[in-house]
């Protein structure tokens, strides 16, 4: 009696397990992702980011809903700063781009990110080391670095090396969400 009782419970398990990946793995029709610029509703959407100098593509599964910190997880930094290029990551006001420290397969990559504005601190706006473009985010014009020492801020090396010398400051966000890498454009 108790084996069978105990291969009824296995037999559960395993249809349970089938139906929840059968379930998963159909897509909603309300799921598929939009550019979170032109997002008109709750869900997941993306957005281009930089990592190491590449542009590619981050998919926000719960955007509008940051999630809370996530104890003893590996978190990395996601930079707000400048546009790069003539063709900003978000378009709409505030105009702005991201740079992320690391890309699946890195050492450093995690999917949970902890934002961070990046800013010419005052010694890189006398110097004229850093370039800022005033963003209002809602609270005020912040000097969203542009570029450290002539170099775009497309990798995370290049914006830790400017902080590192002064040159740049971080802004916490206090926002920590999750965010997926594929291949842009």
């Amino acid at each position: 009696m108790r084996r069978l009782m105990i291969r009824r419970c296995i037999a559960v398990a395993v249809v349970s397990i089938a139906i929840s990946m059968f379930v998963s793995a159909v897509p909603a029709a309300q799921a598929a992702p939009v550019n979170c610029v032109q997002q008109t509703h709750k869900g997941a959407c993306w957005e281009f980011v930089w990592v190491h100098g590449v542009e590619v593509r981050m998919t926000f599964p719960q955007a509008g809903t940051p999630i809370s910190h996530v104890p003893n997880a590996k978190v990395q930094n996601f930079y707000v700063i400048a546009p790069q290029t003539a063709t900003p990551q978000g378009d709409i006001p505030p105009i702005h781009d991201h740079t992320i420290q690391a890309a699946p397969g890195d050492p450093g990559w995690t999917p949970f990110m902890h934002g961070y504005f990046v800013i010419c601190s005052a010694e890189g706006l006398t110097s004229g080391d850093c370039v800022a473009v005033p963003t209002d985010f809602g609270f005020g014009p912040l000097p969203l670095a542009q570029s450290v020492n002539g170099e775009p801020l497309t990798s995370a090396e290049t914006i830790e090396a400017g902080i590192d010398a002064g040159l740049l400051d971080l802004v916490d966000t206090g926002a920590v969400f999750l965010g997926t890498v594929s291949p842009a454009r």
